[in-house]
């Protein structure tokens, strides 16, 4: 005995089978970025208002770009498994959910992989 309705399967609509997937990705990253962050404020913060130079030399640290790069990987990852959420639950037209969904992992690891070649840049500029 199935739970399903006719329509459901003679459409062939039912579970994707990685809604548990998401779901554990999406609580791993939240547990990540729980020291990330203020890690990332604290360190981070103090640079307001510093010169270039100041800027410059403590990103070039390998620690400190270690914790920039892991922030961005876990904060986009995160951002990117929520955005696909938002769009899967609130937008009901097809086509515009595929291409919202596409947008959504272009620019999140657009933006994660140009962040991490900036830091990368900065590192390898201090000390070439």
């Amino acid at each position: 005995m199935t739970f399903r309705t006719s329509f459901a399967r003679a459409a062939g609509l039912g579970s994707a089978k990685e809604g548990t997937h998401h779901w554990w990705g999406q609580r791993l990253t939240s547990l990540a970025l729980i020291p990330l962050t203020p890690l990332f404020v604290f360190q981070f913060g103090c640079l307001l208002g510093e010169s270039r130079q100041s800027v410059m030399e403590t990103l070039s640290g390998f620690p400190n770009s270690l914790l920039v790069i892991l922030f961005l990987v876990v904060g986009f990852q995160h951002l990117r498994q929520g955005l696909q959420v938002v769009i899967e639950d609130y937008v009901h037209a097809r086509p515009a959910t595929v291409t919202m969904l596409v947008l959504n992992n272009l620019l999140c690891w657009g933006f994660m992989i140009a962040g991490i070649w900036a830091v990368v840049s900065i590192a390898l500029h201090a000390t070439g």
